[in-house]
């Protein structure tokens, strides 16, 4: 529903020039000789005879063994020391802890929403793999949400947003039900809506005699418990990502990431990948958007109090509202009793959140599985050959750091760029976020999606889970990636079936 977002974003004559730098990593500068082994390791490979050196150690020494059980994704890094497993494993708790409305006897948990989408960050996060949209008729959306906004004049954010970041498209929350819809309250509060899908199909003929279908989905908010959505929401649905790998990403050179920007296509591959820069709340600066569907927040620690707020209704030091994500409109959530203001001072205090984002930084990367088989090998060159490297960027090598061993000087194999991407009308959500239009993700990194079934029990990608399949997510692709798509349809059974096998071992 609302207007496409997108029509407000104008393209800059020129492309700025970013110089966002890091400043929340204690970086070690690199050597010019670091520099050139780097650029020789990262190479993209020629020899699809045998695995690239190192492959199979997708986060580098950070890298566990695969369980096989659904905990597989819950193992911290490999090269953790034995004091920091134990701040893992408080952070753990803090992680999969309910918290309980205020007052509660229980004063360390209590401050629930009073609007939230979960009573935990694992109850969206599910093993701390990815979420899934509702099943059935009495499947509840716990692990997935719509987010909304209304577009905004530049004027209406905040002056420091707006004049430091170029080409941000300006959006405002909803006046009534803010920036993410809630579908359970605490007792006594009207939950704010109730989120319906409906699906339609459509059959794909493929090359070679085979066929796929693809669902599309419609989404709407109903039974909405405040009154009407403001006549221009925009809505996004979004399914939980899965957790792995996120201080290693986050440890990757924002000069690194902004190098493979290409805004204009000046190299004329049809890939355009542009930043997402976003305000910052903890340094009160631009920085590079890193995570998130659109890469719309900058660190680890950002997104997880952002996620306290939105998702449980829980205050933070960086996000302090008692109220949680519940806005001036709804004054009965505004005037409930909530959990801050006691010896914590917000619900969940500095130490917890850091806990939590440690816990979040260090969740290990799987090995990955059958690297030299020929079959994943041939997968490995049809993708490469396709062009999905394009965007999926094999590798990179993180920073040095004085204080993060576990993420320090890693080469680590997540296959994406951390770039935004149009990716065509069948995949627009039509709302922006920051810089990224509504035709724009950031490239997923794909380590362990071949473990999605084992973790999840499901095998549902892309933002909303309407790709049933690993094949379903490829041919959803259009814009930037439709040429790869347009390639996978025509190519034969046995190549197809070779690219999957090497997606599933990744």
């Amino acid at each position: 529903m609302g207007v496409d977002a997108s029509a407000f974003a104008e393209e800059p004559a020129a492309p700025p020039v970013w110089t966002l730098g890091d400043p929340h990593l204690n970086v070690v500068p690199r050597t010019p000789q670091e520099a050139k082994r780097i650029s020789d390791v990262t190479a993209m490979p020629t020899d699809f005879s045998v695995p690239h050196r190192f492959e199979e150690k997708s986060a580098g020494a950070a890298t566990v063994r695969v369980a096989k059980s659904a905990d597989a994704f819950s193992r911290p890094s490999g090269n953790i020391t034995f004091e920091d497993e134990l701040n893992f494993k408080v952070g753990n708790g803090l992680f999969r802890k309910l918290w309980v409305s205020a007052p509660a006897s229980t004063l360390a948990s209590d401050g629930l929403g009073p609007l939230y989408n979960a009573r935990s960050c694992q109850r969206c996060h599910i093993k701390d793999g990815r979420g899934h949209p509702p099943e059935q008729d009495d499947d509840n959306a716990i692990s997935m949400f719509l987010r909304v906004s209304i577009p905004a004049s530049a004027a209406a954010v905040d002056t420091a947003t707006a004049a430091k970041i170029a080409d941000y498209i300006a959006t405002a929350p909803d006046p009534t039900y803010g920036t993410q819809l809630q579908d359970f309250a605490v007792q006594g509060h009207a939950s704010e809506y109730r989120l319906d899908i409906q699906y339609t199909e459509q059959a794909i003929a493929l090359a070679g005699g085979a066929t796929a279908s693809l669902r599309h989905p419609e989404y709407k908010a109903a039974d909405l418990g405040y009154g009407p959505l403001h006549r221009d929401a925009m809505l996004s649905p979004r399914v939980a990502p899965q957790m792995i790998g996120l201080g290693l990403l986050e440890a990757i050179p924002a000069a690194d990431i902004l190098a493979q920007a290409d805004p204009d296509d000046a190299d004329a591959d049809g890939i355009s990948g542009r930043p997402n820069v976003v305000w910052s709340v903890e340094f009160d600066r631009p920085m590079l958007g890193r995570f998130g569907l659109k890469a719309g927040s900058p660190t680890v620690k950002e997104q997880s109090a952002a996620a306290f707020a939105g998702d449980i209704g829980i205050s933070s030091p960086l996000f302090p509202a008692g109220a949680g994500e519940c806005t001036l409109a709804q004054s009965a959530c505004q005037t409930a009793v909530h959990g801050d203001g006691d010896n914590r001072g917000t619900e969940i205090d500095a130490e917890g959140l850091e806990l939590v984002s440690f816990y979040s930084r260090n969740l290990g990367v799987p090995a990955r599985r059958d690297v030299g088989g020929a079959n994943v090998l041939r997968g490995k060159q049809v993708f490469h050959a396709t062009g999905c490297a394009a965007c999926h960027t094999p590798s990179f090598v993180t920073h040095r750091l004085h204080d993060q061993p576990e993420q320090s000087f890693q080469l680590i194999w997540p296959y994406t760029d951390m770039l935004l991407h149009d990716m065509g009308p069948g995949l627009a959500d039509n709302r922006p976020e920051a810089r990224a239009t509504g035709r724009e993700w950031r490239t997923p990194p794909l380590w362990g999606i071949g473990l999605t079934q084992q973790i999840s029990g499901h095998s549902y990608f892309l933002h909303d889970g309407r790709a049933r399949s690993l094949l379903e997510a490829v041919l959803w692709h259009g814009g930037e990636a439709q040429s790869q798509r347009d390639a996978v349809v025509d190519m034969s059974i046995a190549d197809r079936a070779a690219l999957i096998a090497f997606l599933e071992s990744l």
